[in-house]
């Protein structure tokens, strides 16, 4: 049987192009990693959700054997893990980052 939580992230990545899981919310980023990714984001323009996984323990640990990455903020691009801004900002260095976004909102 499958994971309700698991189950409950899988829809939250079918419904966000762009999906952080962080601390806090976007009025009140809880973590300076958190806010940062926020701003990595920004300035792109595309609509992104942020997701508090503070208050929910299980989830994250689900988050983390999902993805065997321990940290916060994990972010996702259409449906797919990308670490967080230690991974993006390479990408966006070398110009991963603007087809990536361009390619997830073709598809809507």
């Amino acid at each position: 049987m499958a994971d309700p939580i698991q189950e409950e992230i899988e829809q939250e990545l079918k419904k966000h192009k762009i999906l952080i899981y962080g601390k806090g919310t976007k009025s009140a980023p809880q973590c300076g990693f958190t806010m940062e990714t926020m701003q990595f984001f920004d300035r792109y323009g595309y609509p992104y959700e942020l997701i508090n996984v503070l208050q929910n323990p299980a989830k994250r640990d689900v988050l983390t054997k999902m993805t065997n990455w321990p940290t916060l903020p994990k972010v996702f691009i259409d449906g797919k893990f990308y670490g967080d801004t230690d991974i993006l900002d390479p990408m966006e260095k070398n110009g991963e980052i603007e087809p990536l976004l361009k390619d997830a909102f073709k598809k809507e």
